[in-house]
């Protein structure tokens, strides 16, 4: 009997033999820094002369590999190989499929620390925002297997007298997983997941600052003896080799998660039917958030301040989820922003590998430059008073930075800057907070504090985001808890970590036969 879901918990760092563990699986992931990863096709390694090179966010001296990229013909392989494997894989039984996530899940658990080091070293992450992402992926393979036998017993219908009525689901066909860089093991573990838990075959495309993570998930799931060809691992440009894949007759879906621009591009090009092409592409996209939390005058203040803080900083603000705007009763306004403040001064920037770290580096210099120059921005369209540093002698730092006085419609306030940079607008009610806080192209996650019932009923029924929470952060959504996914220009609302998420990776089948 498979027992019921339960989120996998967070390591508890106080403990000094969790952070021991944690000690020994960044130096035995140190130790393999350097290397080099092939694409993996049909259980075949090709090694390429192209190269993408993985390099430390916090140290970018620092190679953590380089991975074979990946060209078209390759690409070709790959949609050949997944091909195939569909015809085997999509007749497998939805228990045997689940049973491949829960023994991946397992095989995670059992290293849990040290996929949590990778995503230190390559993604700048700290101890905590690592291991919340390790966790996330464990929740996502044990929720999506139990989730597909449950979907497997089809759905109910009325049958008539003398006939017999089933309507059951099944795979769509090869799917392209397109995967970010912020979540590079959560989101791409549960996008591939709840391909192959459906049935369907994928070609998993990493995100070119985190490829060795990915890589690191294509030696999981070859460990669980998944038949070749089901998954396969394709680092390429996503401007030419991706987009081949994308315009691809033959790929039957897309899950993406990154950026509004390139969400929508995809968008656009899987809707261009190609010569051959049997069938309408599936998009399914997770894209940005500009996310608001709202504070009422009848607010916990330090609850409040807290709840910005964390929702703000953490992983650096690198989360479509983060909390970039503030939008604060003009009561309350003066008083919670210093709170704010003090809580972000007592922040630590540094290594991510340091136990005591809470603000890490930015990815890469693309991401350090668009901050600084929002950064720039923010100073002509407020007041800066928190932050506003950045340094790059060894990693990209750039310190948490507040600007106040903020008005509803200036570029910080609109934009997504997918950094630590916070915008604090002054309301002066609550329904004027509501409405500035859905003034933006965006509806991901929102959070509203207040003690008023009143006020947390009307941004119930107010405010559109897709994740709304009260009295604690924008961040942290929880698989099976809090079902993910946003309005708007920030994706399909496809609710991923949720009981429906998996129905968007297969077709209804109705079948009658009369006796």
């Amino acid at each position: 009997m498979i027992m019921h879901f339960r989120n996998e918990a967070f390591t508890d760092f106080g403990k000094a033999d969790n952070s021991k563990e944690m000690e020994e699986a960044i130096a035995l992931v140190r130790n393999q820094l350097g290397k080099d990863y092939p694409v993996v096709v049909d259980g075949e390694r090709y090694y390429t002369d192209a190269k993408i090179v993985s390099l430390n966010p916090a140290n970018h001296g620092e190679k953590i590999g380089t991975v074979a990229s990946g060209d078209i013909e390759l690409a070709e392989k790959a949609i050949a190989a997944a091909e195939e494997a569909f015809k085997g894989w999509s007749k497998t039984a939805a228990a045997v499929r689940a049973d491949y996530l829960f023994k991946a899940a397992a095989i995670m658990r059992r290293r849990k620390h040290e996929f949590s080091a990778w995503l230190v070293v390559e993604a700048g992450k700290t101890w905590s925002e690592a291991d919340a992402d390790t966790a996330e992926a464990i929740d996502f393979l044990e929720y999506y297997g139990r989730k597909m036998i449950e979907l497997d017993a089809g759905v109910t219908v009325s049958s008539l007298e003398g006939e017999r009525n089933q309507c059951y689901y099944i795979p769509l066909g090869i799917g392209l997983v397109i995967a970010p860089w912020n979540f590079p093991l959560a989101i791409l573990t549960g996008m591939a997941a709840a391909a192959i838990a459906t049935g369907n075959t994928v070609i998993m495309k990493p995100a070119s600052t985190t490829p060795i993570i990915a890589a690191k998930l294509m030696d999981l799931w070859e460990e669980t003896q998944l038949p070749k060809g089901v998954v396969n691992y394709l680092p390429c440009s996503g401007t030419t080799v991706a987009e081949h894949l994308v315009c691809h007759s033959k790929i039957r879906f897309i899950n993406f998660t990154g950026s509004k621009e390139v969400g929508l591009r995809i968008n656009k090009l899987a809707a261009d039917v190609k010569n051959g092409q049997r069938w309408i592409k599936r998009v399914v996209a997770e894209m940005g958030g500009k996310d608001a939390i709202v504070v009422d005058k009848s607010a916990d203040l330090e609850d409040a301040a807290a709840g910005i803080v964390a929702s703000a900083f953490g992983f650096q603000g690198q989360k479509c989820s983060a909390c970039s705007r503030a939008i604060i009763h003009e009561a309350v306004y003066d008083e919670l922003i210093e709170k704010i403040v003090a809580k972000t001064n007592a922040l630590r920037i540094g290594d991510p590998a340091k136990a005591d770290t809470n603000i890490g580096p930015v990815i890469d210099i693309k991401a350090f430059e668009r901050i600084q120059k929002y950064i720039e921005i923010g100073k002509m369209e407020g007041e800066l008073i928190c932050g506003g540093d950045s340094y790059r002698d060894k990693g990209y730092y750039v310190a948490p930075t507040i600007i106040k006085n903020v008005d509803k419609d200036a570029r910080i306030a609109q934009e997504e800057i997918f950094g630590p940079v916070l915008a604090v607008i002054k309301a002066r009610s609550f329904d004027e907070a509501l409405d500035i806080a859905n003034g933006t192209e965006y509806g991901l996650t929102g959070a509203v504090y207040a003690k008023d019932r009143g006020v947390l009923e009307k941004a119930k029924q107010e405010f559109h985001v897709g994740n709304l929470y009260f009295n604690r952060k924008c961040t942290g959504a929880l698989v099976g808890v809090n079902p993910f996914g946003g309005f708007n220009m920030s994706g399909t609302d496809s609710k991923a970590g949720g009981p429906d998420y998996l129905t968007l990776f297969m077709q209804l089948k109705s079948v009658s036969e009369r006796y």
